[in-house]
């Protein structure tokens, strides 16, 4: 950040005096980017990051509502779904956007299965054994 002397220095000089950003940044001992972002804030311009508009934009309505109705819905059977309503993009854009909006699992309730030291779960095994010099 800059202070708002050096910002009205650089305003002067390129607008007054009309050097270029390259001497400006010299002579005031900073970097070049610096002096284009003082003018460009004395512009009006901000030039931030630049949010553009998906492809899956107009589809988002249809996956929230399939998503309401079949939470553990996969992501590519949502990719089909849309690619029949004319989505023309990839599944790894639905796929991000399905994990930011799947509802969260809910909490089930289940009961767990404790077994005893010498019972087995399933099948039981039933060892019969001869009786010794039986032959």
């Amino acid at each position: 950040m800059i202070a708002l002397l050096q910002r009205a220095e650089i305003r002067r000089l390129f607008y007054a005096e009309h050097w270029p950003i390259g001497t400006i940044a010299d002579a005031l001992g900073v970097h070049h980017e610096t002096v284009q972002r003082a003018l460009n804030r004395a512009r009006g311009l901000h030039l931030g990051p630049q949010i553009r508009p998906s492809g899956l934009d107009p589809y988002k309505a249809v996956i929230a509502t399939t998503l309401e109705q079949y939470p553990r819905l996969r992501a590519t059977r949502l990719h089909a779904m849309l690619r029949e309503r004319g989505y023309p993009g990839s599944a790894v854009q639905v796929r991000r956007y399905v994990r930011t909006v799947r509802p969260a699992a809910r909490a089930e309730a289940f009961f767990r299965l404790d077994t005893l030291a010498g019972e087995h779960y399933g099948k039981r095994r039933v060892m019969l054994s001869s009786p010794v010099g039986v032959g």
